[in-house]
């Protein structure tokens, strides 16, 4: 497994809980309908990064805990839950192999767009292990796949190359994408009854700020890694969107897939 370092996600906290795309709302209600919540019961929410989709299930437990290696990451989901009155929450930093031995068992535990940077192998046996009995987990993601990328996304891709080269960077390295499908290796573990689910695609406006503020809540194009050029990038992005579409606002359609699985 790549190790990636411990800068990954270095100075993108802020930028992540404001531009990133929010789950939507059909999400949380086939999780409730699939794992039967009622309120009772605990969540697990790994790489949880700012806590957003964790906060959104908090009426559906009695506890939830978010876990995350970035503090930075963890410091804005401690904000959130103080501004949104959350008080069943728990947020641990750290990585599931040096956290799983106290932290005890859970109906549901989620990974959302966080599986490919895991041990996947070593991470669904220690969920495993720290399930609920008919307890379960859901790994969520986008389906980039279902649509052809659209031109001002090329375009946007394209420009982060020009600056920062043709590899995808990641912390202290650059980014190798998981060679199985999250599926098959699900399949593999222990867990049971594994299905993979298309959610409906919902369409999403972006603004040229959002864009580019979501561009720094990544790993491969976070704020530091432009260095002396920041300015320099930003303006050539911008010129370039307004060029493709002067109203500044680019819509495109998004849908999740959520791979469930029971012990």
């Amino acid at each position: 497994m790549m190790d990636y370092g411990a800068d990954l996600f270095k100075g993108t906290a802020w930028y992540y809980s404001r531009y990133r795309p929010l789950y939507p709302s059909s999400l949380l209600r086939f999780l409730v309908n699939k794992f039967s919540l009622n309120g009772d019961g605990r969540l697990l929410d790994l790489g949880c990064g700012t806590g957003q989709l964790t906060l959104r299930l908090n009426d559906w437990f009695q506890e939830i805990i978010g876990i995350d290696t970035e503090t930075e990451m963890l410091d804005e989901a401690v904000h959130l839950s103080n501004v949104n009155r959350v008080d069943n929450a728990i947020w641990l930093q750290g990585r599931a192999e040096e956290r799983s031995s106290d932290w005890g068992s859970f109906q549901l535990m989620i990974i959302a767009k966080a599986f490919h940077w895991m041990d996947r192998e070593s991470i669904l046996e220690i969920l495993y292990n720290s399930s609920d009995d008919n307890g379960g987990i859901a790994i969520i993601d986008y389906d980039i796949d279902k649509y052809e990328p659209l031109h001002w996304k090329h375009k946007v891709n394209e420009i982060v190359k020009v600056w920062l080269g043709d590899e995808r960077r990641a912390g202290n390295s650059t980014y190798t994408p998981p060679k199985e499908r999250f599926e098959d290796t699900v399949t593999k573990s222990r867990f049971r009854d594994v299905e993979r689910h298309g959610l409906p695609s919902f369409s999403y406006h972006w603004t040229v700020d959002s864009i580019i503020g979501n561009l720094y809540s990544t790993s491969f194009a976070s704020k530091r890694l432009f260095g002396e050029n920041l300015e320099k990038f930003e303006n050539d992005l911008k010129s370039a969107l307004m060029d493709i579409d002067s109203s500044g606002v680019f819509t495109e359609e998004l849908s999740v897939s959520v791979i469930t699985a029971f012990k």
